[in-house]
């Protein structure tokens, strides 16, 4: 059998693995490229399949970087089923529509832009009724209950704990008389998360394929309620706004739940939650009616308590656009839930608009944020930003509460991958950038023993049995430029660190010499900004 890696690899988004057993092929998700402009041009990229041929793609949870090429691949003449998870099938029947409406809608602002510069008109990647045309291969599949795909081969959904029905999906595949087992990790849940259950312990597989998401850092190990309840009384003392960038699907529940609880506590002030998100809003209805998937703890409260965890009295919904704009003539402060979770579309960027330049403002992010979107950057520290053409001063309080991902941090993949019994033969690490990925490779071989491989893009490895060899691949995943650049500034950073670390040196044993570092470090920012800012101009 044969795996190649064609997303989520040496980066976060982008999920998809062709796996070939037999004659026949499949994919392990179908994800969108999210983040800059390079990462993001991957999505117009010729599949290196011919779609016609995938007899069936296996879908690990519904959120866009799995799910959002998916009606591209059935236009493009992809005919087979999609196997998921019935609630994975409700929310990507909401999700890819509204995939479809931003397409159109970029796609229409760029060829505005593109009709006066003499380009060529560009077509959506897909539209809102090409996704709605592939849903009807959606085929539901329940937890733990084995299913035949063909003679080779056999999947098992089993539960992730990332998001309302999200997966790991182990594949049997039977060649020459021998059954491999492959474990796709999909995206991996914290523990004790609110509503949704923790992941399912796994302690056999041959070969792994697991997320890193989060493979070098942990997550803050403050408690993020008590951070969140801080934030919004710190915010109302002053009169401002709480603006919370979420994903429409899994977090924005995950707050109305936290919500929830400070409310009924008295830990926060009575004031008005808005989610400003029609995906949002469609995603918490779809939360509402599949309650047999809440974990004990909310089924408790809403059956035994009668007291729902996603209701509540202060909540209200912005479903038009006239009440998503009256939102920010409101005169007395409001928590405000809006999308895109990276703050790079939608909604969000009207309250980004009124609200950065407020001192007495918050931004709260509680997800992560890709390398070159809004949200990185925000949280970087940039000063200034330019938002639907209008140059936007960072005043207002900018904070990143981490411990609401709904990925597991290092320590959790670790304490996962422990309960397996016998040594997998390979863990290929995937959906994480370099400096994630490296670190998490290197601490598995550490404490486990345990080969691993970092795939890139277009990689595969060949598994026989108790054996696998990697094919490196030629394909160069960005632009030619674009690849030298990311190379250049990958030099240039760990120059840079080695920079730092002399200069501290020098400071450290000659202290009076700081301020003649300090202004000659100066001039080189000053230079460098102007470079930049005469190269964009």
């Amino acid at each position: 059998m044969k795996l190649t890696f064609l997303g989520a690899a040496g980066m976060v988004t982008g999920s998809s693995y062709l796996l070939e057993a037999g004659q026949k092929k499949f994919l392990v998700d179908c994800g969108m490229f999210q983040g800059s402009k390079a990462v993001t041009a991957l999505n117009r990229r010729p599949f290196l399949y011919n779609p016609a041929e995938i007899e069936g793609v296996f879908l690990t949870h519904a959120h866009i970087d799995h799910s959002g090429l998916l009606p591209r691949l059935c236009k493009s003449g992809f005919k087979g089923s999609i196997y998921a998870t019935k609630a994975t099938a409700e929310l990507c029947s909401i999700m890819l529509p509204d995939s479809g409406h931003i397409q159109e809608f970029d796609a229409e602002i760029a060829n505005r832009k593109g009709k006066r510069a003499g380009r060529k008109p560009l077509e959506p990647l897909y539209t809102v009724d090409e996704a709605y045309a592939c849903l009807p291969q959606f085929s539901p599949v329940p937890y733990d209950k084995a299913l035949a795909i063909s003679a080779e081969l056999t999947i098992t959904f089993r539960e992730a704990g990332h998001i309302l029905g999200s997966s790991m999906v182990e594949i049997m595949v039977t060649e020459n008389g021998e059954t491999t087992k492959i474990l796709f990790s999909g995206d991996l849940g914290q523990p004790d998360q609110p509503i949704i259950r923790d992941p399912a312990i796994i302690d056999q597989a041959d070969y792994v394929i697991i997320e890193s998401t989060y493979g070098n850092r942990m997550h803050d190990p403050g408690d993020p309620v008590e951070r969140l309840a801080q934030y919004i009384n710190d915010s109302v003392k002053k009169g401002g706004n709480i603006v919370i960038p979420s994903f429409a699907v899994g977090r924005t529940q995950t707050l109305l739940y936290h919500l929830h609880h400070l409310f009924k506590s008295g830990q926060i002030p009575d004031i008005p939650v808005i989610i400003d998100s029609p995906l949002a809003i469609s995603a918490t209805d779809i939360f509402l009616k599949n309650s047999q998937e809440y974990d004990r703890e909310a089924y408790d409260m809403l059956y035994k308590d009668q007291d729902h965890p996603l209701r509540l009295p202060q909540l209200t919904y912005a479903k038009t656009a006239e009440e998503s704009k009256a939102i920010n003539s409101l005169d007395h402060p409001a928590i405000i839930i809006s999308a895109s979770g990276m703050a790079d579309a939608g909604r969000i960027l009207h309250h980004l608009k009124h609200n950065l330049w407020r001192p007495e403002s918050t931004v709260l992010f509680v997800g992560y944020q890709a390398q070159g979107s809004l949200g990185r950057r925000l949280l970087e520290g940039v000063k200034k930003v330019r938002i639907m053409g209008e140059e936007i001063s960072v005043k207002a309080t900018i904070a990143n509460l981490d411990g609401f991902s709904a990925h597991a941090d290092k320590e959790q993949l670790i304490t996962w991958l422990g309960n397996f019994k016998s040594k997998p033969k390979n863990i290929f690490i995937v959906h994480g950038e370099q400096e994630m990925s490296e670190p998490f490779a290197a601490f598995i071989k550490e404490k486990f023993d345990i080969p691993t491989y970092i795939p890139q893009y277009g990689d595969a490895v060949k598994m026989t049995g108790s054996s696998w060899q990697v094919e490196p691949s030629a394909i160069i995943a960005f632009e030619p430029a674009v690849q030298q650049l990311r190379e250049y500034l990958d030099e240039l950073e760990k120059e840079y660190g080695d920079f730092r670390r002399k200069l501290e040196d020098l400071v450290l044993i000659n202290g009076n010499k700081l301020q003649d570092v300090l202004k000659r470090m100066e001039k080189v920012r000053v230079f460098v900004k102007k470079t930049l800012t005469d190269l964009w101009s």
